[in-house]
């Protein structure tokens, strides 16, 4: 693909766009209708809970509580009442708190997506480089101890890392770098991201690094790689724009799996260092049958997935000439 559109491409382009939006909106009908059903298979709700805290059952009070709530209508009812609400804009409110939906999820959501930013941005700085040296330096004693970081890194679970370096910090300077109750500031919010991202980017790199490493080494083999080291061009070249500009494409696809995975996936080191992200908060609202938040932050997160998935597949014409739009 040139730097413009060719009226060939746009005409491609166009329905390979209708046709991914109309996938997308088919996957998160499916994600919301899937969601639903879940929470009301699970035994209990938050009227049970409710009344079971309090130690009695008043079959009037329960009545009223589940009209007010809005779970005395059919199960249909309740999904398209759900449904039409979000298209609207409207949330609904918590049935905990009593507060907007949307304030309470759109307090947490900043925190996890920084979260995320600075555990992709670990991972990227980590995985690439050291991926690539690992291909350049195939089979030497560096290569050797980058795959067994790379294994351990892909073999430890991130909350038990997690929960080595809180003991550490503990042992080595006396605190625990948890997230406070209340403000932070700017600066402080950073470092204590910080830690709990390089936790998680510490396996996403490892993935990263292995991918990496895999692309490189086939690309490495081709024939114009052999021509280009015959012509003379330095080593730099070499393998940082000849070889690494056409493996990247497997590793684009790794970072957007792993981007994907960590607007959903944080709920462990969420808790672990107890930040006030999305995925912590999913917990507790489940726990408590707190049926809006459940349904909008799991459906806010399938549709972050299914969007992240469709860039990276644009993202490919762009990087690839070879690669076209078809319907």
């Amino acid at each position: 693909m040139g730097d413009r559109l060719t009226s060939h491409e746009v005409a491609a382009l166009i329905p390979y766009l209708v046709k991914r939006t109309a996938l997308m909106i088919i996957t998160l009908i499916g994600v919301s209708i899937l969601i639903f059903s879940l929470m009301r298979i699970i035994p209990g709700d938050i009227v049970d809970i409710l009344f079971d805290a309090a130690g009695y059952v008043d079959p009037s009070q329960r009545a009223q509580v589940e009209a007010e709530l809005g779970l005395d209508k059919s199960l249909p009812i309740q999904y398209l009442s759900w449904i039409g609400g979000v298209l609207q804009g409207d949330l609904g409110y918590s049935y905990i708190s009593e507060r907007s939906a949307y304030d309470e999820i759109a307090s947490r959501v900043p925190v996890t997506l920084k979260l995320a930013a600075l555990a992709m941005l670990f991972s990227t700085l980590l995985g690439v480089p050291l991926g690539v040296i690992s291909a350049v330096k195939q089979n030497s004693p560096l290569d050797n101890v980058l795959r067994v970081v790379s294994i351990s890194g892909l073999s430890l679970p991130s909350f038990w890392i997690g929960l080595l370096v809180l003991m550490f910090f503990v042992q080595a300077f006396g605190f625990v770098p948890i997230y406070p109750m209340g403000r932070v500031t700017f600066w402080q919010e950073l470092w204590l991201l910080c830690l709990p991202a390089f936790v998680v980017g510490f396996r996403s790199s490892a993935l990263i690094l292995r991918m990496t490493r895999s692309s490189m080494l086939e690309v490495l083999r081709q024939d114009y790689i052999r021509t280009a080291r015959a012509k003379g061009a330095s080593l730099r070249a070499i393998n940082y724009y000849h070889a690494l500009k056409n493996a990247v494409l497997p590793v684009l696809t790794i970072l957007g799996l792993e981007a994907a995975h960590l607007i959903g996936g944080l709920v462990v080191i969420e808790i672990v260092f107890n930040v006030p992200g999305i995925g912590r908060y999913l917990v507790e609202s489940i726990q408590f049958r707190d049926y809006p938040i459940v349904q909008n932050l799991v459906l806010l997160t399938a549709a972050g997935t299914v969007i992240i998935n469709f860039l990276i597949d644009l993202s490919y014409a762009a990087l690839d000439p070879r690669i076209k739009f078809t319907d």
